[in-house]
């Protein structure tokens, strides 16, 4: 059976001190690492538990915090920290930055194998990453199809993988169109996953609170944006055979360990999504 080990990280970041979750896998070796950032509510038991996940399937993996250890439900509240917070890019960076040295200080962590998937504003926060020209295998986001400052989006040095609910009326078509345009103009080798229905953060479960008008909850595409996040991991961030987590009824990388561990991964996000909890 794989165990997984997690702890908290604290760390400076936008005036704040940052409180991260760092799920690490099976194991004394180093591994690829991921770089997970959340919606624009932040961190919460959704980024904690795919960080869980992908550590199940051999990452390590660091779901990083934007509010200083809080959780903003309150719409109002949340917008009035993420607009000025989207509109620079540099404070993103920042952001971004500094989880990332968390990270790549990890003795786990194969410095030179790191990848950024983020939720809104955590995926523009990576998608600036690669604008500042970090040294990334891949970029996914997931409603956040965001633009930079002209000419930036030169400096990514990896695939970008972009998926984007149909009926999202804070991502829509104008919106996209131009985030494809600036890849295709910067000779990014890019992807768009348009998931038909699906609304602004359709991969989050319900919550108890209000939230922004135009999101809602999609539980099949939730599943395919996962399955999305992994096969580019899968593509661009692979785990070689010695990285693959000892799994039951299976020599160490061999495929009935990865069916194994790819099942306890798919696990906790269907437990996600069906009882808000992650097991």
């Amino acid at each position: 059976m794989t165990t997984i080990a997690t702890r908290t990280v604290e760390y400076p970041a936008d005036g704040l001190t940052m409180i991260g979750h760092l799920a690490l896998p099976a194991g004394v070796d180093r591994r690829p690492a991921v770089l997970l950032g959340p919606e624009g509510m932040g961190l919460s038991d959704v980024e904690r538990c795919r960080a869980d996940a992908l550590a199940e399937l051999g990452y390590v993996a660091l779901a990083f915090d934007l509010h200083g250890g809080r959780y903003l439900g309150n719409p109002e509240e949340m917008l009035a920290r993420c607009l000025p917070l989207l509109a620079d890019p540099d404070r993103m960076r920042g952001i971004g930055h500094a989880a990332l040295d968390v990270l790549r200080a990890e003795p786990r962590t194969d410095p030179d194998r790191i990848a950024a998937i983020g939720y809104g504003t955590g995926g523009a926060i990576g998608l600036e990453l690669g604008r500042d020209g970090v040294n990334l295998r891949a970029i996914g986001t997931v409603n956040a199809t965001t633009t930079g400052r002209p000419g930036e989006a030169a400096r990514i040095r990896c695939p970008v993988w972009a998926g984007v609910g149909s009926q999202d009326p804070i991502m829509p078509p104008a919106q996209r169109t131009a985030f494809t345009a600036e890849m295709q103009a910067a000779g990014v080798d890019w992807r768009l996953t348009v998931y038909g229905g699906a609304l602004h953060a359709f991969h989050h479960p319900p919550v108890d609170h209000p939230t922004v008008p135009g999101t809602g909850y999609h539980p099949q595409h939730a599943q395919r944006a996962w399955r999305d996040v992994v096969n580019l991991l899968t593509e661009c961030l692979p785990l070689t055979e010695d990285c693959h987590p000892r799994g039951d009824g299976g020599p160490l990388g061999g495929p009935s360990h990865r069916r194994s561990t790819t099942h306890r991964a798919d696990r906790r996000i269907r437990d996600l999504g069906q009882n808000g909890t992650c097991r």
